[in-house]
């Protein structure tokens, strides 16, 4: 059993090492840099938000095109997370977390494409943030899931949602239990040290993401895109011709016979 055990630790090791390490070098290698855009705009972005921040004006502007608040109207909300994405949490160290959203965005863009990453970021974040309005429209109570109203005044900005969803739907995806369990227990562990309204929108993005990589390659068959759709018509068989006779040939029009004493009237 210990060696049926540990051979199996090894495979799955083995297995992770490609699918998150090995397999994205490969496609760095063949793709070049352009494979990057999604982790530098990411990084880059974050160090300006940042720099940007440090000046008061900067503050007011950053907090008027970024700033997300459970109390603001929904629209405005809707509004302004895409640029709360780029937004640094004020309570956290910004460089120690760059590495790490540089590293998410990077192995998530070589591994499932530019689309499907910025799809999986704005998802988790979004909903960690309307989850908690829910939470907050609930009320205090409930087993410990509604929040006072005085959480919707905390300012909830950051990548760091976005960071978890994309490590967690490629430890799913690529079957990485290592990776899952350093990022999605993580969170769990940090909920139960350090309850806040952060650790809550964390594992709400990890679950967000599970339920998104169960769909993940069910494309063609769960929901068809346009290729596919475009390729079923070009394979349909064509429709068969009305009537109820398929292969009918159109008659020939009948010759009546000529009546007795015809040529007789026309000779006369």
């Amino acid at each position: 059993m210990a060696a049926r055990f540990a051979r199996f630790i090894g495979r799955t090791l083995r297995a992770e090492w490609h699918g998150i390490v090995v397999d994205p070098v490969r496609q760095l290698a063949r793709r070049g840099l352009s494979g990057l855009v999604l982790a530098f705009v990411a990084a880059f972005g974050v160090i300006f938000f940042h720099e940007v921040a440090q000046r008061p004006a900067g503050a007011a502007a950053v907090r008027i095109l970024g700033g997300v608040q459970a109390d603001l109207p929904l629209w405005l909300t809707l509004l302004r997370t895409p640029v709360s994405l780029y937004v640094p949490a004020l309570d956290l160290p910004v460089w120690a977390g760059i590495t790490q959203l540089f590293l998410a965005f990077a192995l998530a863009e070589l591994t499932l494409g530019r689309g499907r990453t910025l799809f999986i970021s704005y998802a988790t974040t979004l909903a960690g943030t309307l989850t908690v309005r829910v939470m907050i429209a609930i009320g205090p109570g409930w087993w410990g899931l509604g929040l006072p109203s005085e959480a919707g005044r905390i300012l909830d900005t950051g990548p760091s949602a976005a960071v978890v969803g994309l490590f967690t739907y490629l430890s799913v995806v690529r079957r990485a239990p290592v990776v899952f369990f350093l990022t999605g227990g993580s969170m769990v562990v940090e909920s139960v040290v350090r309850p806040n309204l952060a650790g809550r929108e964390h594992l709400i993005a990890v679950a967000a993401a599970i339920v998104l990589a169960l769909f993940h390659g069910r494309g063609p068959g769960w929901l068809p895109g346009r290729a596919a759709l475009l390729d079923r018509w070009r394979r349909a068989p064509a429709p068969a011709p009305a009537g109820p006779y398929p292969h009918h040939r159109p008659q020939r029009p009948r010759r009546h016979p000529a009546l007795p004493g015809a040529n007789a009237r026309d000779s006369s």
